[in-house]
């Protein structure tokens, strides 16, 4: 974009749209996600980028779904899901200029829905020219999900009706930290280096599931994550609700995310201070682009 943006931007979406997308999103979990869980055929699931990199009939089904609800609620919008983008990778370079656009992954942790583990969920991001400014990760068995807009403190909401305020854990040295690296997404290149820097740390286990990543991060149950490829469907939504929620989030080398930035690494911890003892230890990738190719 030439012109600079303004500090701060008109709401894009109203506490009703808010409830309307979240219907949305429930609707299609319901009808095209859950039926399908445990219940996949060999002819259901085929691979994209690699082996681990896998698309079901429920990834595609949701995602037509929703894109045709936020379609018809919000025909200005550009809607990116992620499968849209596997067919037509250029529809990523609109969202540094879409003043409304809804960047979405119908099932986030597809590995793991494709194997059997209830370890997945959806994510969806509202954002005016890259910027987030409102996120949603849904948890499809628990019916629960995380929330946040720009303005208003991250929650987790229940079908129940109840919610609670969700609030990042307290910064700790490096040797006491639990966090999310995910090793096997970076290039054979960089595995090696990045390994060297593990033991550092009280525990790094990846989920193969950003959506329970990002939830984790907010509610505090784990402290950091490094990412190692920049999706916007993996990270915008979650980028924007562990922010809301207390953590330091910014890009490794200076500056806030972007869903509009293809390249870097997202660096998200419990505070400032100790994101400043995490980019130490991960200063070796400053420059380096992403590094990888991420298995859903």
């Amino acid at each position: 974009m030439s012109e600079t943006l303004p500090a701060t931007l008109p709401a894009p979406v109203t506490p009703a749209q808010q409830q309307h997308i979240l219907n949305i999103i429930r609707r299609a979990a319901r009808t095209e996600i859950l039926p399908r869980f445990r219940s996949l055929a060999a002819s259901d699931v085929r691979t994209k980028s690699h082996a681990d990199d896998l698309v079901t009939t429920a990834d595609l089904a949701a995602e037509a779904m929703i894109t045709r609800a936020l379609q018809i609620a919000f025909p200005s919008a550009l809607i990116i899901g992620e499968e849209a983008v596997a067919s037509d990778p250029a529809l990523l370079d609109q969202i540094a200029d879409a003043p409304l656009a809804f960047i979405f992954d119908p099932i986030d942790g597809t590995w793991n829905f494709t194997h059997g583990v209830a370890v997945f969920g959806v994510i969806l991001a509202v954002t005016q020219f890259g910027r987030p400014a409102f996120g949603l990760i849904y948890d499809p068995i628990a019916d629960d999900w995380a929330v946040a807009d720009d303005e208003n403190p991250a929650v987790l909401e229940r079908a129940n009706g109840t919610s609670r305020p969700l609030k990042a854990a307290m910064g700790k040295p490096i040797e006491a930290l639990s966090g999310f690296v995910p090793l096997h997404m970076f290039s054979k290149a960089r595995q090696a280096e990045i390994a060297t820097v593990l033991p550092s740390f009280k525990r790094t286990h990846p989920l193969r599931c950003s959506a329970h990543e990002y939830r984790m991060i907010a509610q505090g149950y784990t402290d950091f994550l490094m990412t190692a490829s920049l999706h916007p469907w993996d990270h915008a939504a979650g980028a924007l609700i562990c922010e809301q929620a207390g953590c330091h989030v910014e890009m490794l080398d200076g500056g806030p995310y972007s869903a509009a930035r293809h390249e870097g690494h997202l660096l998200v911890a419990p505070d400032r201070t100790t994101w400043n003892r995490l980019a130490k230890v991960f200063g070796f990738l400053m420059g380096q682009g992403a590094a990888g190719s991420a298995p859903t």
